[in-house]
């Protein structure tokens, strides 16, 4: 067996043994993107060198494979590459102001450090940081908001349990704070962190986009309500540019950029759900389904003159007179 195909092989084993419902042949040609014919040949070995592999029959007539993880125990190490990755996902999320999720994934990594062979971690450590230092990662400089970490914690425990949060609340243009409960859906995060929510004052309305940062404290009222089963909070989110959103400015967005500028534009994926438009004159055309406005100007003052927005009508008034020709770089 090759190196490569043995390297897939722990791959494989290593998807296996953390699914304890255990997989199917979809699931391997999903996660590895390959041919169903190979997702079997792969499983078909995965059988041959664990033996431990446990294949079965569901109710459904699907077959699933599982296989217990002690099978791997001597088999997988920590390497420098992944352990890299780790403190760039804890810085980035510090630098957007997800202090207690930054806080939970460094958790996972001394965790995940504990279980490494005292005699691995010495040269895993020293990789690791010439690794670090090679990749030039430091801390980025740029603007953040700031969540208190106890206002974090408890809105987090309160959307596990579904639980009612009362919280104490200065709304923008109100120069003092008002305490509310409302029911948490979920959190959508941008440039700020928005609480999605629905006061109990107001349950027939609709819900409400609280700014994280402005909640000035919460607490579980230890009450339990009945969530929207048909609500979906990806769903609800792409309904929005960024975080915020506003209903009256939900509607079709057509963006166009200039020949020069669409290559480039081409490398964004500026709203999930966007139609690409070649034209013939080498300009590109961005459609998408979306509300917020305000964020979108903020977005599109950076590509200066270089895109021209062709809907909604209020979003082009909006630009039309901030567009500037004397950027140096496109963002």
């Amino acid at each position: 067996m090759s190196f490569e195909k043995a390297q897939q092989l722990i791959e494989l084993a290593t998807y296996v043994a953390v699914r304890r419902m255990g997989v199917t042949v979809d699931d391997v040609g999903e996660r590895f993107r390959v041919s169903k014919r190979t997702a079997q040949r792969m499983l078909h070995t995965l059988e041959v060198q664990f033996p431990d592999t446990e294949p079965s029959f569901e109710d459904d007539g699907r077959k699933r494979w599982r296989l217990q993880t002690g099978a791997l125990r001597d088999l997988l190490t920590l390497t420098p590459d992944e352990l890299a990755a780790l403190d760039l996902s804890i810085e980035t999320l510090e630098r957007n102001a997800q202090g207690l999720e930054a806080e939970h994934l460094r958790s996972l990594r001394e965790k995940i450090l504990a279980l490494v062979p005292g005699n691995r971690i010495a040269r895993l450590e020293t990789d690791h940081e010439a690794l670090l230092e090679a990749q030039g990662l430091a801390a980025r400089p740029g603007p953040t908001t700031r969540l208190a970490p106890h206002v974090g914690s408890t809105i987090a425990t309160a959307l596990k349990g579904s639980q009612r949060l009362k919280i104490v609340y200065q709304s923008r243009g109100s120069a003092t704070s008002t305490e509310r409960v409302v029911e948490p859906y979920g959190v959508l995060i941008g440039i700020r962190r928005y609480l999605v929510a629905r006061p109990t004052t107001d349950r027939a309305g609709p819900l409400r986009h609280f700014v994280a940062e402005k909640i000035e404290h919460a607490e579980l009222t230890g009450e339990v309500f009945e969530r929207d089963p048909g609500f979906d909070i990806h769903a609800h989110a792409r309904k929005a540019f960024g975080a915020f959103q506003n209903d009256s400015e939900f509607g079709e967005v057509i963006w166009k950029f200039k020949p020069d500028a669409a290559l480039h534009a081409r490398t964004f994926l500026f709203h999930p759900a966007q139609i690409l438009e070649d034209q013939s004159d080498g300009s590109l055309i961005v459609r998408f389904w979306a509300s917020g406005h305000m964020e979108m100007c903020w977005h599109l003052y950076m590509w200066g003159d270089k895109v021209e927005v062709v809907a909604p009508e209020a979003l082009r008034r909006m630009v039309e007179t901030h567009q500037r020709s004397d950027f140096p770089s496109l963002p």
